[in-house]
């Protein structure tokens, strides 16, 4: 429930900012939505695979060069004889993009940092499942290229973590995702 209210928020705030771009009538700024998806490498005390990952993001430009953002993520699942780790998030942040240029097109470099709200939930075999939620920074860097002031495609890197706890022990799990992300700029 909390991650729909999250989500909820980070759509209402896309929305909203449309609105305020329509207004000001110009191209730089105003809402985006942005859908990822890519390949996953979950640690989880030590060990790590690999899955998918995919995300869905919204927000608004302030200028050509920041945005806020709102997010849902499903880091994906590893898995292997003794149990398995699923982690999913939300979250809201900040968004730089710098392209290479003065215009609004072509190549660009990007990052974001923020807070995440994740879940994990593990499955151990022959004792049980356990979760937890932890509130965790996350981080990410990015380049790619707008073909217009509307639409792009990007390549990103990001991180962040879920830890919780099983049977009294910390259970430490690291997230990081290699995405490609497209674009689309109200």
């Amino acid at each position: 429930m909390n991650k729909l209210l999250g989500l909820t928020a980070a759509i209402a705030l896309a929305g909203a900012s449309f609105t305020a771009s329509a207004a000001d009538g110009d191209a730089a700024t105003g809402a985006f939505l942005r859908a990822e998806a890519g390949s996953s490498r979950l640690e989880v005390s030590g060990d790590s695979g690999n899955d998918t990952a995919f995300s869905v993001r919204g927000g608004y430009f302030f200028n050509k060069n920041v945005a806020i953002e709102g997010f849902y993520t499903n880091y994906g699942e590893d898995s292997d004889s003794t149990g398995s780790a699923s982690i999913d998030g939300y979250g809201i942040g900040v968004v730089g993009k710098k392209h290479l240029d003065d215009s609004d097109v072509g190549l660009y470099f990007g990052g974001r940092i923020g807070v995440a709200f994740n879940s994990a939930e593990l499955k151990v075999s022959g004792v049980g499942n356990f979760d937890g939620d932890k509130t965790a920074a996350y981080y990410g860097v990015g380049m790619g290229y707008d073909f217009s002031r509307n639409f792009g495609l990007s390549l990103n890197v990001d991180q962040t973590k879920a830890d919780f706890e099983a049977l009294g022990v910390d259970v430490g799990a690291t997230v990081t995702t290699a995405t490609l992300g497209l674009e689309y700029r109200f």
